[in-house]
């Protein structure tokens, strides 16, 4: 049951949440010392994007991971004003193999332009 006592004290903050192709910014009310997990409950993303659990999505402020290393994590963390709140995707690919796959892609590329010009003589 949501406070609606005006002498509570309430700050605005965003939930944020970004597929590739669309992305949502939801500002919120929430009453001061809301952690970060409770305004994303409160924000109703997860209506919009079902696929998102907020029991195990990885969160985070402004781009810094809410970890329980550098930051507390999202049941801990209480929000300040102006906060936006992000939830991030799982990763598909390990940033490592990626970039291991964009290496092995480019020598390929560079092979065949190299052919390429070769036959061109």
């Amino acid at each position: 049951m949501e406070n609606t006592d005006a002498s509570v004290e309430r700050i605005t903050v965003e939930v944020a949440y970004a597929l590739p192709a669309h992305q949502r910014i939801i500002t919120l009310q929430v009453i001061k010392g809301c952690t970060a997990f409770a305004a994303v409950v409160q924000s109703g993303i997860v209506q919009e994007f079902p696929e998102i659990n907020p029991e195990t999505a990885a969160m985070g402020i402004f781009s810094r991971q809410l970890d329980g290393k550098t930051l507390p994590l999202p049941k801990v963390y209480q929000l300040n004003s102006k906060d936006r709140v992000e939830i991030y995707r799982p990763l598909l690919l390990d940033p490592m193999q990626a970039r291991l796959l964009r290496a092995a892609r480019a020598k390929q590329k560079g092979l065949l332009q190299a052919q390429s010009e070769d036959t061109e003589e």
